[in-house]
């Protein structure tokens, strides 16, 4: 064991970790949950850690022996290779504190044993007065937030994109198969089922769009704005020098805001890339919902996962589906928490950010994930094409179609004549009345598909 000590006293350390005494408070403190300090926070924090490291080396406030012990230890740290030591509760309190002591600590006493000595020993070097150097929780905290949610919505983004193939080479293979449309869950005009998944890949598709370009409103950060943007106790060749060092470790965009104390102050951008977030959530509920929905009537066969009964054998549920759309009401519900934290943010602080943080890195986590996951379950669907004939071949709503050709009075007498006949193949009545040639032709997946009725 070692002792360490602040204001509030001395405590014992075990040897074996590299956290120190703030770390050790709040592990004691914060004991509310399974949830932890998401990884790519931490990878995110020692990416600044080492930003900040370098500005301070190459302004002369850190020796070269120190900043290089100190940039390896957080090269180590974001390679993964002390996830251990990082086991703070995500529901914390001190807008973050915890969590920047905490890599702080990991980094400090890293670096000491690089350079030869033991942990503890704080002369070598220090937590706060080395690697917290010219930096607070409050502009190295959200900054590092900002770069690990850039890095996350990458990976998004591109999961994103596989899953909108995957609908499209769908929408493509199921063009030419006709079947009923439906409204308010009543049977409507008819439809293609490669339009039906089109229809999805467009939804899906603009989530793309969205997820690539909503990076855009977390490039702005407050590095360097210290406690409260204002910069107060860091040299100004620093501030303007430390972004830099960001961008080139990050390889991001990144830039310092031009109204630091507003950038500290005030997380919205959070706020609108989290709705961005749920409409893509939102998308997938719909979709895969549908997607259960026709898989019920017969219409599509989603491909078996598992066995889904522990008493009915041979069921087989659309399990995947619904784990989609839990997914997707997890997502939509991290947003309500992600703007109640910005909004209760007071004055010059978001003081809630841990739990913003923890919200929309598991939000681009469980997305990513599901978008990956769902693209092979996609692409396993199987056409019931038989099935769609027979509805559409039953349903009085195809007559619709004819409507350019006899008009609607026509129309309401032919359903009138067909239900007095107590026939069931209105398809073939058409046939007979209008004749098989204009019924096929207003009813072909070209005619149901351009847009407009066509005279040829």
């Amino acid at each position: 064991m070692r002792i360490e000590s602040d204001l509030l006293g001395k405590i014992d350390i075990s040897d074996n970790v590299y956290w120190g005494l703030h770390t050790e408070r709040a592990r004691r403190n914060f004991r509310f949950s399974n949830y932890k300090v998401p990884k790519a926070l931490i990878r995110a924090l020692s990416m600044v850690k080492k930003a900040c490291c370098m500005a301070n080396h190459e302004l002369g406030f850190l020796d070269e022996n120190k900043a290089k012990a100190i940039e390896i230890a957080c090269d180590e740290i974001c390679e993964g290779r002390f996830d251990d030591q990082f086991p703070l509760d995500a529901l914390q309190g001190g807008a973050g504190t915890s969590t920047n002591m905490n890599i702080n600590e990991v980094i400090a006493n890293r670096a000491i044993e690089i350079l030869g000595s033991k942990k503890g020993d704080y002369n070598v070097v220090h937590p706060i007065h080395d690697v917290n150097l010219h930096q607070s929780t409050n502009d190295v905290y959200p900054t590092a937030v900002k770069v690990a949610s850039i890095f996350k919505l990458r990976e998004l983004s591109n999961a994103v994109a596989k899953l909108q193939g995957a609908f499209q080479k769908k929408e493509k293979a199921f063009a030419g198969i006709v079947k009923i449309g439906r409204t308010e869950l009543q049977e409507a005009v008819p439809i293609t089922l490669g339009a039906e998944f089109g229809a999805f890949a467009e939804a899906i598709s603009r989530d793309r769009w969205r997820t690539f370009k909503c990076e855009e409103r977390l490039r702005v950060t407050n590095l360097g704005g210290t406690a409260v943007g204002t910069g107060l106790t860091a040299p100004k060749n620093y501030i303007f020098l430390v972004i830099e060092k960001l961008r080139e470790i990050t390889g991001l965009g990144l830039s310092r805001g031009e109204n630091v104390p507003a950038e500290t102050a005030n997380a919205d951008p959070f706020v609108e890339v989290s709705g961005i977030l749920k409409a893509h959530a939102s998308n997938i509920v719909k979709i895969f919902n549908d997607l259960r929905l026709l898989n019920l009537l017969g219409e599509i066969e989603l491909s078996a996962v598992q066995t889904g009964s522990s008493i009915m054998p041979g069921k087989v549920n659309p399990v995947l589906c619904e784990a989609a759309m839990q997914v997707g009401l997890k997502v939509m519900a991290n947003d309500f928490l992600i703007t109640e934290t910005v909004s209760r943010s007071t004055l010059q602080i978001c003081e809630f950010i841990p739990l913003l943080a923890f919200a929309i890195l598991e939000s681009l986590e469980i997305l990513t994930n599901l978008d990956i996951n769902l693209c092979e379950h996609v692409l396993e669907i199987k056409a019931n094409e038989e099935k769609c004939k027979e509805y559409i071949d039953k349903s009085l709503t195809i007559v619709t179609a004819l409507l350019p050709v006899i008009g609607y009075k026509e129309a309401e007498n032919l359903i009138k004549e067909f239900l007095k006949k107590g026939k069931t193949d209105f398809r073939a009545f058409l046939n007979e009345k209008q004749g098989k040639e204009v019924v096929d032709r207003m009813l072909s997946p070209y005619n149901l598909t351009s847009l407009g009725y066509r005279d040829e």
